[in-house]
């Protein structure tokens, strides 16, 4: 007789005790959102960011004196009612004159390393070509270009910590690049990485993410209470943000946007994509693509950067270009506008940048397609950061997590008293 195997036994989950304590939470305390109000309304009176925060005046009292004895904020002028009347205010401004935060962001060819102050101003910028795609030389360098653009622009001012972004997938909590193809990047640790070689706190995300905190943080103000974000570079992907939450998702794959399917541009020679399919967005506006596109033109180019210098110039293959790509794109964001329906939408891409006829393809795409948009103008915006995008994704990293818990453990603030 033909015994049957036994039956699998699934594994019993683990009880409560069983489980090891993560350690003491962090509660989110009012602190965050009254420096978020001065960044925004800075000179502000304590009593006007009580207002705009809903708390009570003595808990704002509270939170600036913190914020002042960690040399975040700082008191301007007082300033009184008209012909002197009134109470006389102290308003409060960040303090930009202390600190600074580092920022390092790995594209496919080139890193960039930069400086940025409290308010998001991009101080310094250093960008460099790779010479060789391995994680352990490409950080490496990054860490050791940062001493040098530190001494010769922070003008006395301390680095707080180092923002790291790049694409494709990223987990913030463990500080770890979970996947970037492009570079043949898997599971690296670059906060372990970096923080040894630089002894800085390091916040680590995906730039889609960073910047779509950027744009709440210092950008576009309809971001505040939902926003996608569509990140078009050598790497194409997405950021989703509501209620000024972003989302990541359980695998650090939210905004994985690079396969959503366009077909061929009406044109009948959709680009064939490395997951075997033709029309997918990365394939057809990638700047790859963009190069392959117009080398079949004839427009023989043999970076990104001499194509848009090109159409900048007005060259009209290379301007013809872009549109295609502005109409592509425009094709994405009305699917994510119809998906998310988010109040703002922001296209981080050169073309909508700097070209005004491919933000008016752009948003004629999205007002041709989308069921739920119904004002493109005022819904589909251009990045705040145009012309120093890679800098201040870094940056906004390190901000971001800044901004959010300031009372937090930063080794160069003095102690939170």
């Amino acid at each position: 007789m033909t015994r049957l195997p036994a039956p699998t036994r699934r594994p019993r989950p683990p009880r409560r005790s069983e489980i090891p304590s993560s350690g003491p939470v962090r509660r989110a305390s009012g602190t965050g959102p009254v420096l978020g109000a001065i960044l925004d309304h800075g000179p502000v009176a304590r009593s006007t960011v009580a207002r705009l925060t809903g708390l009570s005046p003595a808990s704002v009292t509270g939170h600036v004196a913190q914020l002042l004895s960690r040399g975040l904020v700082r008191e301007s002028a007082e300033t009184t009612g008209p012909r002197g009347l009134g109470r006389p205010h102290v308003p409060l401004e960040i303090d930009t004159s202390r600190f600074l935060v580092a920022g390092a962001h790995v594209a496919v060819a080139h890193s960039t390393v930069s400086l940025m102050d409290l308010r998001g101003r991009v101080v310094a910028e250093d960008r460099r070509p790779h010479l060789a795609t391995d994680p352990g030389r490409i950080l490496g360098d990054l860490a050791a270009r940062l001493p040098l653009l530190t001494a010769a622009h922070a003008a006395g001012r301390e680095v707080l910590a180092l923002g790291f972004a790049t694409g494709h997938r990223v987990d913030p909590a463990a500080g770890v690049v979970v996947e970037h193809p492009h570079l043949g990047w898997r599971a690296v640790p670059v906060r372990e990485i970096l923080s040894a070689a630089t002894g800085l706190p390091v916040h680590v995300d995906s730039h889609s993410r960073a910047l779509a905190r950027a744009e709440q943080m210092f950008g576009e103000v309809s971001t505040r209470r939902s926003t996608v974000l569509l990140f078009i570079g050598a790497v194409v992907d997405g950021a989703f943000a509501t209620a000024g939450e972003l989302h990541r998702g359980p695998r650090s794959g939210a905004g994985s946007v690079a396969h959503l399917p366009l077909g061929s541009g009406g044109s009948g020679d959709a680009e064939p994509c490395s997951c075997g399919r033709t029309g997918c967005l990365q394939s057809e506006v990638s700047e790859r693509a963009m190069i392959r596109r117009a080398a079949a033109q004839s427009l023989y180019v043999s970076t990104f950067q001499e194509l848009l210098d090109h159409a900048m110039a007005r060259e009209p293959r290379a301007v013809a270009l872009f549109r295609r790509r502005a109409r592509l794109v425009g094709r994405a964001a009305a699917l994510l506008l119809d998906m998310f329906d988010p109040e703002c939408l922001v296209v981080v891409e050169p073309g909508a940048g700097r070209l005004p006829e491919c933000l008016a393809d752009l948003r004629e795409e999205v007002g041709r397609r989308s069921w739920v948009c119904d004002d493109p103008e005022r819904a589909v915006v251009p990045s705040s950061f145009t012309g120093s995008v890679l800098a201040t994704a870094g940056g906004a990293v390190a901000l971001g997590a800044l901004y959010t818990d300031p009372l937090g453990p930063w080794p160069a603030l003095p102690a939170v008293s």
